[in-house]
């Protein structure tokens, strides 16, 4: 589904209208040929009522300018040691963004403006160092930005900050991001940079626990260059930021693919469990028609009718992603015996090879168990390889069907495999 599908994006809308998003943007986006794509991104969801703050980054700027100069700064990302000479540069790359970012919004039919919403005090000496023009973030000017966007204006915040005495700081703008986050309840913090997402062991990861981000960074598993945006977003969720997105700038309608689409383009990390299992309900049979048809055009599984789903509902399970149907399985029982069959499996292509099928089936053999069924059957014509090795079935015969399923099975001439798992207790 492309994200300009607008039955893909309403279903989101209303989860979303009237939240803040915060989109932090690295300064080499801003000079991506696809940066004002990204803001027409902005005006979508600016026009769906979602509240968007942006907070862009200097270092690319920073380094050119000083090549320009032929100095040496002595910091580019905000967090190291600022000498005058690179706070002046960090000045003038910050103020050259922060028009262009308003130049864009202007172009996207959008109002921007930026201010003085940062106050900062001087990071300090730290361990024998003294930091200089290097600031942290002491508080935000929430009231500011909240006035901002009630009166249809963009938020736009440099990577600077200033103190009670009129002094700028240069600070890191993964910092700010994360500071703006936190003290505006946004649900989404976005980090679009140069890169397609976080990578761990030289891999793209798409969906983080917030837990798996910590364990891979004390691992040292994060990609040097990363190791930033991952603490600050590790941090903002543990602050109570629901969602942290890391993507990339440089894909056309990138952001709004992300944001409307359980796949995403980069890697998210979220701060509890976003995935659920549950029973489908009367409203869930049309997602689980939709989930199976792919399957069932390949003859992997049989069709259901609407009325056929409907009349074993409470059989059936859904696997959500942030509320929205990624995969079903079902649990039909026989009465008179202590089998269950394990059917109707089928997860979305976007899912695949995430586990998601092995976690349904382990959920399925749970539920049987809780059931007291001493055996859990499975019938495939395609899958049966993954039931062996990832479900850990063996393969049976018709013999060892209950009789009335069993002659379904004849009737239906599909051959299948008839696969079968003892439920052993599991121990206490």
């Amino acid at each position: 589904m492309r994200a300009t599908d607008l039955r893909g994006i309403l279903r989101y809308v209303p989860q979303f209208r009237e939240k803040t998003f915060v989109v932090a943007i690295d300064g080499a986006i801003v000079e991506d040929e696809n940066f004002p794509n990204l803001l027409m991104d902005v005006a979508v969801l600016w026009s769906l009522n979602v509240r968007i703050v942006l907070v862009h980054g200097a270092a690319a700027q920073i380094q050119a300018l000083a090549q320009k100069s032929d100095s040496e700064p002595s910091d580019l990302e905000g967090s190291g040691v600022t000498d005058a000479e690179t706070l002046q540069l960090a000045l003038t790359a910050a103020n050259r963004l922060t028009h262009e970012l308003l130049e864009g919004l202007s172009a996207a039919d959008l109002r921007g403006a930026s201010s003085n919403v940062v106050i900062a005090h001087p990071l300090g000496i730290i361990r024998g160092v003294d930091h200089l023009f290097t600031g942290r973030v002491e508080r935000i000017d929430v009231e500011l930005i909240q006035k901002l966007m009630a009166s249809g204006i963009v938020p736009v915040i440099p990577p600077l900050g200033m103190d009670g005495e009129g002094h700028t700081y240069r600070v890191n703008s993964d910092s700010v991001a994360l500071e703006v986050a936190k003290a505006l309840g946004a649900v989404k913090l976005i980090f679009v940079t140069t890169a397609e997402g976080l990578s761990l062991n030289g891999a793209i990861a798409r969906q983080l626990a917030v837990a798996e981000l910590e364990k891979a960074l004390s691992d040292g598993t994060v990609t040097a260059a990363q190791i930033s945006k991952a603490r600050h977003a590790v941090a903002a969720c543990q602050a109570g930021v629901p969602r942290v997105h890391v993507i990339s700038g440089h894909v056309d309608e990138g952001l709004l693919s992300e944001v409307f689409s359980n796949e995403g383009i980069g890697t998210l990390i979220y701060a509890n469990d976003y995935r659920q299992i549950r029973r489908a309900k009367k409203r869930d049979i049309r997602s689980i028609q939709q989930l199976i048809q792919a399957s069932v055009e390949s003859e992997e599984l049989l069709p259901r009718s609407r009325a056929a789903i409907e009349k074993q509902l409470d059989d059936y399970y859904i696997f959500e992603v942030d509320k929205n149907p990624v995969a079903c399985v079902a649990l039909h029982l026989y009465p008179g015996t202590e089998s269950g069959e394990l059917a109707c499996l089928c997860v979305r292509a976007t899912h695949e090879n995430q586990g998601v099928g092995r976690r349904m089936v382990q959920f399925v053999e749970d539920r049987a168990r809780e059931m007291g069924l001493k055996s859990l059957l499975a019938l495939s014509t395609q899958a049966f390889n993954f039931f062996q090795s990832k479900g850990g079935f063996t393969e049976g015969s018709p013999d060892d069907l209950p009789p009335a399923r069993r002659e379904r099975y004849e009737q239906s001439g599909r051959r299948s495999k008839v696969l079968v798992k003892p439920l052993v207790p599991k121990p206490q």
